[in-house]
């Protein structure tokens, strides 16, 4: 189990690396480390909810901007900080074009 636990932390550890580099440059310094593995759980949080991650469709249509204001509430309301969902966007975005779900060149 211990196994686990260390290949999803590995796994999160190049997801942020990968959205750091990403980022606009006036973003790339604003947010923590712990902030980013906040951001990467409440998005996981939103696809489960939601119930993206239980559809069989070769296509899926995810809105960014929903999951934005979903995680910006979210951190709002957890007393995590107050983030704008503009700047999440490039977050969420990140995340997904480094699993692959959407094109690098789409951003």
């Amino acid at each position: 189990m211990n196994d686990e636990f260390s290949m999803e932390d590995l796994d999160d550890e190049k997801t942020i690396e990968y959205i750091r580099e990403h980022l606009p440059q006036e973003l790339k310094e604003k947010f923590s480390d712990d902030e980013f593995y906040y951001f990467l759980d409440t998005i996981y949080d939103y696809y489960d909810k939601s119930g993206i991650l239980d559809s069989n469709a070769e296509y899926i249509d995810i809105d960014i901007n929903k999951i934005a204001e979903y995680v910006a509430k979210e951190a709002k309301k957890n007393n995590i900080g107050e983030y704008s969902p503009e700047e999440l966007f490039f977050i969420i975005e990140g995340e997904l074009a480094y699993n692959g779900v959407i094109d690098d060149e789409e951003e």
